[in-house]
Parts: C-alpha cells; structure tokens; sequence
C-alpha cells in the first residue's frame, strides 16, 4: 500500500486536473450558448435555399447547371468538418468512423475518393489514413467564418464542374440538443430533389434577367449556406459535448478524490494504530 505522502501527492494532483475541467466545464457552457444561438439563426436561411434548390433539381429549364446533372460515379469528393480541439467525447471519433466506413465502401467498389477537411482533427486522421487530400483549413476559431471555408471548398466545387469527381458527400456532426449530436453523411452533388416534396413537372420558373445567371447565382448560394450550416451545427455539438465530457470528468475526479480521501485514512490510521503497538509493546518490554 502506498505511504501517506504518496497519497496526499495524488489526492493533490486530482484536484489540479478537477479545477481545470471545471474550468473548461464553464469556458464551454458560455461559447456553447453563443454556438447554438448562431446555429439556430442560421437553419432557416439553410433549410429554405435546400428546398428551393431541390425544387429546382425538379423543374425543366432551358439550362442545366452541372450541379444538377447526374453521371457514373467513378470518382467522388468528400467534405469532412470536425472540430480542432479534442477533449469533446466521441464527437469526432463518431463522423470519422462513419467517413472510414463509407471510403472502405467506395473503395470496395473502385471509386476513388478526394478528401477536404475542415478542422484539424479529421485533417489529422486523414494524413494518417494516407487519404487523399485535395484542401484543408483548420484553426477556424470560435466563430466560424465563410470567407475561410468557400476557399477549400472551392476545390472541390470546381473538380465536379470540370468532370474529375462524379459526387460531392458532405460529413458533419449536426446538432440535436445539449445531451445528443449525431454524425451525418448527406449527398450534396449532383442534387436530387428527394429530400423535398417535390414531384416531376410542378416547378417550373420563370427567369429574369435569364435562367443561367439566375441559376449559377442559387447553386453557389446552395453550397455555401450547407457548409456554413455543417460548420456551425458542428461548433454547436463541439461546445456541447465538450461541455458535458468535462462535467463527467469533473465527477469522475471527485469520486477519485474521495477513494484517495478513504485509502488515505486507513493508511494513517494503520500507521497510528502500528505506532501505539509499538509503545505498548516497549513499554512491557521494559
């Protein structure tokens, strides 16, 4: 068993640990609010340019973006936004098993796969991986911003308008509430029209000043507000389940102090308890 000194040396250094996650505990319960407040803001915007983009996949105009048109996948590009910091529970680990798990699909049926990562986290496992890695940015901050993201992004958009990818996936971890994030793979090219109601031959428009420049102008809105939203619903989650990782970790360190506390008693009470044995057993020597 260990000595007293030993003891109290760990029951000290757990209290250090307990103070800096406590710490952490409130450093990201205040930037969580901030995140999901500006998540939130942001889903109309997001969720109404989805479905007029959808629709859009529906309609007959005179001109086809090649965003809308579909072809044999050969190739395909994914986007992958993680966070740059750890010490946030299985946020990552849980969107980069599922993007592991559908590159080993795509690979399994010889489609090359192109890698953006967003966050130094997923830009990290996938240097590790030896993906191929066509863009990144990492060290976004606190707030996320588009003029960081479009760059990167850009890459990607023009591979696919060039015909060197085929498909355009989208991985992310989108916000449910404070206690659950869940990992999310979508398809953002070519688009379909499936996640609306839409139905063939019901969205047709008319286009001023002509159907190109009108229809260039919504894709590129498209894009940019799906990533924006994928990185903010990703910040929010981040702030989240850091959150809630270092109130476990906080506990844990508590329910360690109190074991320590106990061992820590009964060592010193052992140690008395020898002592007086000792006296007693001179003095009747004597």
């Amino acid at each position: 068993m260990a000595g007293g000194k030993e003891i109290r040396t760990k029951i000290k250094s757990v209290q250090n640990t307990q103070k800096i996650t406590s710490a952490m505990e409130m450093v990201a319960a205040s930037k969580m609010r901030k995140a999901q407040d500006r998540m939130r803001a942001s889903r109309p915007f997001g969720e109404k340019i989805r479905k007029i983009a959808a629709h859009m996949s529906k309609a007959s105009p005179e001109y086809r973006h090649p965003f809308l048109v579909t072809r044999p996948i050969k190739r395909v590009g994914l986007i992958v936004v993680t966070s740059d910091k750890g010490l946030c529970g299985g946020l990552n680990t849980n969107v980069l098993r599922m993007a592991l798990t559908r590159m080993k699909g795509w690979d399994s049926s010889q489609i090359e796969v192109d890698i953006t990562a967003i966050g130094g986290k997923g830009f990290s496992f996938m240097q590790r991986m030896r993906a191929n890695i066509v863009s990144e940015v990492v060290q976004l901050g606190d707030t996320p911003h588009l003029d960081n993201l479009i760059g990167p992004v850009k890459v990607m958009l023009d591979a696919y308008k060039e015909g060197r990818l085929d498909a355009l996936w989208l991985a992310y971890t989108r916000f449910v509430n404070t206690m659950k994030q869940e990992p999310v793979m979508e398809q953002l090219l070519p688009l379909a029209g499936d996640a609306s109601d839409a139905q063939e031959g019901q969205w047709d428009y008319i286009y001023e000043p002509d159907a190109k420049s009108v229809v260039d102008h919504l894709m590129v809105r498209y894009i940019e507000a799906i990533i924006y939203q994928a990185v903010a619903e990703n910040m929010a989650s981040e702030q989240s389940s850091r959150m809630v990782a270092m109130k476990a970790a906080s506990d844990n360190a508590g329910n360690v102090i109190q074991e320590l506390q106990l061992i820590y008693n009964k060592t010193r009470q052992a140690a008395i308890t020898k002592e007086l044995s000792e006296i007693v057993a001179g003095a009747a020597a004597v």
